[in-house]
């Protein structure tokens, strides 16, 4: 599950997913709230935490996930990913170099510095 997070700055995408999460999850969620935050702001940043209890994606939101990001690539300013998944957390810093903004990975315990990362100016 994909939900949208209060409390930051209007070119800020905010979001928590847990459980499982599913394409479903981003084309109610996710692709609705960028497309509204990418026509009020020329760029955007992304806080995306993970949850403790997050338990998959399917394939499908994983597509969903990489074509976002590529569709509006030069639009992300910064991204902060809050996670302890391994997996999630490699991939990150395997590819970040790849954006065209910055990119950080914060571990759960660290979620209000990211937080403080994400919105800085």
């Amino acid at each position: 599950m994909i939900t949208k997070l209060g409390g930051f700055a209007g070119d800020v995408v905010a979001v928590a997913c847990s459980g499982h999460v599913t394409r479903s999850d981003y084309e109610t969620v996710l692709i609705p709230t960028v497309e509204a935050a990418l026509k009020a702001h020329p760029k955007l940043r992304l806080y995306y935490q993970v949850g403790a209890d997050f338990a998959g994606i399917e394939p499908g939101a994983m597509w969903e996930d990489f074509s976002l990001g590529m569709e509006h690539l030069s639009r992300w300013e910064r991204v902060a990913v809050v996670t302890d998944v391994a997996w999630m957390r490699l991939a990150i810093q395997t590819f970040a170099f790849l954006m065209p903004g910055k990119a950080r990975v914060f571990p759960l315990t660290d979620a209000a510095q990211a937080k403080a990362w994400v919105s800085e100016r």
